[in-house]
């Protein structure tokens, strides 16, 4: 006779529930800055999928696409763009090319591009999930604002910033009118737009835009999330140009106590870091001002 669940837990019925329970599970630490248990529980779900499904079902290409994205977070770029391309081609195996989770792949594929600094090479994944999204959605849904800016970010890497402020000024009024002025996507739109006024020397406006984006991050993520350290990099980056370099330094150290646990030691957002507080550090006692551009 069955007595029912015990202390209150019932076990999923089937892989598919298991699986369902492994990924979104994965997918909830690494977005909680919780990158090292991300990773197993997201290669425990692999391995669910490819024993239950198949090593090419569309099971293993969602994992996949799972842990793409939290390798580029931890800085493991070749682990990420492996399990991006598996991914990639198990979904247009069974899927239309046009299919919204293509368009999902392509974007972040350029995401990690952008990453690793290979932005030449992202701009094509960046405008094809672009004219993916385009099709499937109106052209004021928030994803199709969230590939523009993603475009954006790579187009100001390349120089090319008018297109670059054009498309990030369209999706941050469609993420303020359709997401609300403190949602995540703003704060990332405000970040990339705050870069080309850093490049172009408007100080202020990217200083305002900088501590904005920190405030609606650590609204979000928490005051001890390892993504704040972006926000932190660039914000002490323009206050260190503005001739406040013990303040940025300050701020510097914040960003590296973030990353210390979370993240590969070659990380480039934590090498970033690691490297402007050592200027600045040393700008103290040289009176020497930042000039270089702080990352995206």
């Amino acid at each position: 006779m069955d007595d029912g669940p015990r202390n209150g837990v019932t076990e999923p019925a089937g892989p598919d529930a298991r699986l369902l329970l492994l990924t979104g599970l994965g997918e909830s630490l690494r977005r909680s800055g919780r990158y090292r248990d991300a990773e197993t529980t997201l290669r425990n779900a692999l391995a669910l999928a490819e024993e239950s499904f198949g090593p090419d079902s569309l099971d293993v290409g969602r994992v996949c696409n799972s842990l793409g994205v939290l390798y580029k977070y931890i800085g493991r770029f070749d682990e990420s763009e492996r399990s991006y391309r598996r991914a990639l081609g198990i979904v247009e195996a069974h899927l239309d090319v046009a299919h919204p989770f293509v368009a999902d792949i392509n974007h972040n594929l350029g995401g990690l591009n952008h990453a690793r600094g290979t932005h030449a090479r992202g701009e094509p994944f960046a405008r094809r999930a672009l004219e993916i999204r385009q099709r499937a959605c109106r052209p004021d849904h928030p994803q199709v604002a969230a590939d523009k800016a993603a475009l954006a970010a790579i187009l100001h890497e390349l120089g090319r910033d008018e297109e670059a402020e054009r498309l990030l000024r369209d999706a941050l009024a469609v993420f303020e009118r359709e997401l609300g002025a403190d949602h995540y996507e703003v704060a990332s739109a405000l970040n990339n737009l705050a870069a080309i006024q850093y490049a172009r020397g408007e100080l202020d406006a990217a200083e305002s835009a900088y501590r904005r984006v920190l405030m609606i991050k650590e609204t979000l993520l928490g005051r001890s999330h390892p993504e704040l350290a972006v926000a932190l990099n660039n914000l002490a980056m323009t206050v260190w140009k503005r001739g406040r370099p013990r303040t940025a330094a300050s701020i510097l150290r914040r960003a590296v106590a973030l990353l210390h646990h979370e993240v590969e030691r070659e990380q480039p957002v934590r090498l970033a870091c690691l490297r402007n507080l050592d200027s600045c550090t040393r700008s103290l006692e040289g009176g020497t001002v930042a000039d270089d551009a702080p990352p995206s």
